[in-house]
């Protein structure tokens, strides 16, 4: 057995939670923003729903998307290649995540996986890049924060006439509202870590296993209950960075845009993990938040448009920024 190899492993794995500790960090926001924004319930609560339900998530169905990212976008990702997608995906995020931005860890991941295959192939190497998975992958990025902007949309209008109809009855409809909110809370983190799991984990499936004899279904467990306790980890430390931008700044959000919100954030981001595609929880997530401002505000007067427009920057240069971190870091540890 390669004791280099193995050794690579087993920074790579520890690379994989500082990606983990990322995704707590960065997208703890996605499930407990509208919660938070709204006042249905605390910030120390909301994270600590969110570690919980996003643990589940990840450990029950977090297997589907980690075997998409781990075999599909680049084919046999040896060692040295896994640990510089992970050290490139996770410093991306970390200092977005310090700004307080909140960037999509799937681009991230994504985005450095093709760097290193691009690396590796302009080192005279094969790059083994799967152009269909890869064309499905930027597909789901397109499709879900639309879905999720439109689903929004839909759920807001839905949500303030069943505000309005149980108001005049009488009933302690803030309660009720409240309620919503803390199962979507709930069911957003479920989705989000049986999604975003594997941006952490995902490119050590084939290594592992290859590397120090381990069973793909042992490995899938184990990489899923890693990639679970980072996130545990990242949301305890600088969740609040990244949700009081969202909760906050992008528009006023109430009971009601709250639980549209977090209803069709956590419904997309579901849908795509069922498929075993990795879409981004941020994007869903204030996408989400964007389509209750513009239902509430009736057109783009509702959303704060220069929030926005950082956010939708940050967004567009992940791709090609953890790319090249990627490829750079594979580059050196190569001729090391």
């Amino acid at each position: 057995m390669d004791t280099g190899g193995e050794i690579l492993v087993i920074l790579g794995l520890v690379a994989a939670f500082y990606m983990a500790w990322n995704l707590g960090a960065n997208d703890a926001a996605n499930p407990t923003d509208t919660a938070v924004g709204s006042g249905a319930v605390s910030l120390k609560k909301a994270i600590l729903l969110f570690s919980i339900f996003a643990v589940l998530g990840a450990v029950l169905q977090g297997y589907r998307v980690i075997k998409t990212i781990g075999k599909g976008v680049v084919k046999d990702l040896d060692p040295a290649m896994a640990l510089s997608a992970s050290l490139a995906a996770g410093l991306w995020v970390t200092l977005a995540t310090r700004k307080g931005l909140p960037v999509s860890t799937t681009h991230s991941t994504v985005g450095a996986v093709l760097g290193v295959g691009f690396a590796r192939g302009l080192m005279g190497g094969e790059a083994k890049i799967d152009w269909n998975v890869v064309l499905k992958v930027v597909a789901s990025w397109i499709t879900s924060p639309l879905g999720a902007i439109l689903l929004a949309f839909i759920l807001y209008y839905a949500f303030a006439t069943l505000y309005r109809a149980l108001n005049g009855r009488g009933w302690s409809v803030d309660r009720i509202f409240q309620a919503i909110l803390i199962f979507n809370l709930a069911f957003s983190a479920y989705a989000f870590g049986a999604n975003d799991v594997g941006n952490a984990t995902g490119v050590y499936v084939g290594v592992v296993s290859s590397t120090l004899g381990v069973p793909d279904d042992k490995t899938l467990q184990l990489l899923a209950v890693l990639g679970g306790l980072g996130i545990m980890a990242g949301a305890f430390t600088w969740g609040y960075r990244v949700i009081m931008t969202v909760g906050f700044k992008i528009t006023k959000l109430d009971y009601v845009s709250g639980a549209a919100a977090e209803l069709a954030n956590a419904s997309v981001v579901y849908l795509y993990t069922l498929w075993g595609m990795p879409v981004s929880t941020t994007h869903a997530s204030v996408s989400s938040v964007i389509g209750v401002g513009i239902a509430k505000g009736k057109g783009l007067s509702g959303i704060d448009k220069w929030t926005v427009l950082m956010i939708i920057a940050g967004w567009l240069a992940t791709v090609p920024v953890a790319a090249g971190i990627a490829a750079s870091i594979y580059t050196l540890i190569s001729i090391v």
